[in-house]
């Protein structure tokens, strides 16, 4: 049996490392801090709680992503969006043409800042492909995870379209939810938390400050809140369609996920059952945030910029979280040098997004086997 290699030991990464662990594939865990996980390295297993129950073989735990690399022709993407450009140039030198990563969750653009980051530290050509975090979950002590939802609905895009048709089919067969977005734009911005997160935060910068409890979906949404992020959702819709896309409404996109009242946004997040127990963020310095301005509304900017579209709202939120931060996400963040788009109009863009769309073959979903040979 080939083997899956996880890189990232959050609640994101152990929630993919049991499921593959469930569908029968023999994985491996990468994490920076191996200690943080030493009940998974010392028992072989992982402990899964919440609306996933178990406890499912983990073959091994390592920091090295050469070592990873050398046994695992998988390679899963599951840390911090904005750790990509390191985890790309750790595992280059260890990479062969036969090798396949795929992103959980790329945000905007993911597969092509982590294919360029690849290609510049001298790695062969390898497929990139991503999809969205799948799974609302939580470390749980040294052992385990606790999955608090589990999206029933997502898509699933790439660095180049031809990636896409090559391994969609198999990442089907593992995740049968997944539909293919009709580019990599499409699937970033086919995002709720990119579109909620940091509005939220802001609309509750005192009570996040103070320290004090929030449930960040139910206690911390109103009427107003949400006018901030229908206009939010606007700009995200006319850059996706400056490139090629139209965007599913937010309240559909909660309902695929988890089921909900779509009837609009607000009764969609309170209805939505695994954010009735999700707090806020304990700072503005937290993960999520910081992933969503700089790895989806920063190149947000950026294409649009190109494109001609105005975005004012998703302008004023980096500026202002960059203000309160103390960082200038601008220049940290995902930019379009990064993506090796920096010197392409909007249009040349649009094309290399959108160029094999109609020529790409479509392959049948092959028969569930060996990890190497199906992705």
């Amino acid at each position: 049996m080939d083997e899956i290699g996880v890189i990232g030991a959050g609640g994101e990464g152990l929630a993919v490392a049991a499921h593959l662990a469930s569908e029968g594939q023999r994985v491996r865990l990468c994490t920076r801090d191996p200690d943080r996980v030493a009940g998974i390295r010392d028992s072989g297993e992982l402990r899964v709680t919440g609306e996933r129950r178990g406890r499912f073989p983990i073959a091994e735990v390592t920091a090295d992503p050469g070592e990873l690399a050398a046994r695992c022709p998988v390679l899963v993407v599951a840390a911090i969006t904005t750790a990509y450009p390191e985890i790309a140039r750790s595992l280059a030198p260890h990479l062969t043409a036969d090798h396949v990563v795929v992103l959980f969750s790329g945000k905007l653009c993911g597969s092509a800042e982590f294919a360029t980051a690849l290609r510049r530290a001298g790695a062969p050509e390898v497929d990139v492909v991503e999809t969205d975090a799948l799974f609302a979950a939580r470390p749980e002590g040294d052992d385990g995870v606790r999955v608090l939802g589990v999206k029933r609905w997502n898509l699933v895009s790439g660095a180049t379209p031809e990636a896409v048709a090559r391994r969609a089919p198999v990442l089907r067969t593992w995740f049968p939810h997944l539909e293919e977005a009709a580019n990599l734009v499409h699937r970033g911005l086919t995002d709720f938390g990119a579109v909620a997160h940091a509005p939220i935060a802001l609309a509750n910068l005192g009570t996040i400050d103070r320290g004090e409890e929030l449930l960040f979906y139910l206690d911390g949404v109103s009427d107003r809140t949400v006018a901030l992020l229908h206009e939010v959702e606007q700009e995200f819709r006319a850059v996706a369609a400056a490139y090629g896309a139209a965007l599913t409404p937010m309240p559909e996109v909660l309902d695929r996920y988890y089921g909900c009242t779509p009837t609009d946004l607000l009764a969609a997040m309170r209805s939505a059952e695994p954010y009735r127990t999700i707090l806020a963020p304990e700072s503005l310095d937290h993960r999520f945030l910081r992933e969503d301005i700089a790895s989806t509304l920063v190149p947000l900017e950026a294409l649009a910029a190109k494109a001609g579209v105005a975005t004012p709202m998703v302008g004023s939120i980096i500026t202002v979280m960059s203000t309160l931060s103390g960082t200038s996400f601008r220049r940290s963040g995902r930019t379009l040098d990064g993506l090796g788009w920096a010197e392409l109009t909007s249009e040349e863009i649009r094309c290399e997004l959108n160029s094999a769309r109609n020529g790409a073959a479509r392959t049948s979903p092959p028969t569930p086997g060996r990890a190497a040979a199906a992705v």
